[in-house]
């Protein structure tokens, strides 16, 4: 793969993070906008709220790091992003797997919804870098599938 490709495979996941970041920011804003006059407390509301604006805010401070370092990577800085991203699906399915069990404490021992909102919270949020992560990871590997299969002329001329 070269390098001009993989800065733009990196860039369009930077994007779509950004969207995802503004989205859940978005979200959780007005979630806790339209709480906020009301009298009654919606626990679950609140605090799944809370989770969208929070990760939602932490995505986007990533993305801005994450833009300023954008460079050419050589064959090295791609095995380190490579690693970087397995090492990230890990952590986005981890973060899945505490908002489950998040939810499920809040909803079957304590009967606490507040609980059962910042459970679904992490959940979703695990879920949709799962998604946005492993997808970088198909496409960077397809790419590489395909410049291996490039016919023995197109190495010859190079």
């Amino acid at each position: 793969m070269y390098a001009d490709t993989l800065l733009a495979l990196e860039r369009g996941h930077l994007l779509r993070l950004g969207i995802w970041a503004a989205a859940s920011i978005i979200v959780g804003a007005l979630i806790l906008l339209l709480l906020f006059g009301r009298k009654g407390h919606a626990p679950f509301l609140r605090h799944f709220g809370i989770q969208m604006l929070a990760w939602g805010a932490v995505d986007l401070a990533l993305v801005g790091w994450g833009w300023q370092s954008l460079a050419y990577r050589d064959y090295a800085g791609s095995v380190q992003l490579h690693q970087f991203l397995w090492l990230n699906v890990g952590l986005d399915a981890g973060y899945v797997g505490v908002g489950i069990t998040l939810a499920a404490t809040g909803w079957i021992l304590a009967k606490r919804l507040g609980l059962l909102g910042a459970g679904v919270g992490v959940a979703v949020q695990g879920f949709a870098l799962f998604v946005l992560d492993l997808r970088l990871l198909t496409v960077l590997e397809s790419a590489r599938i395909a410049s291996l299969s490039l016919p023995v002329s197109h190495w010859l001329a190079s």
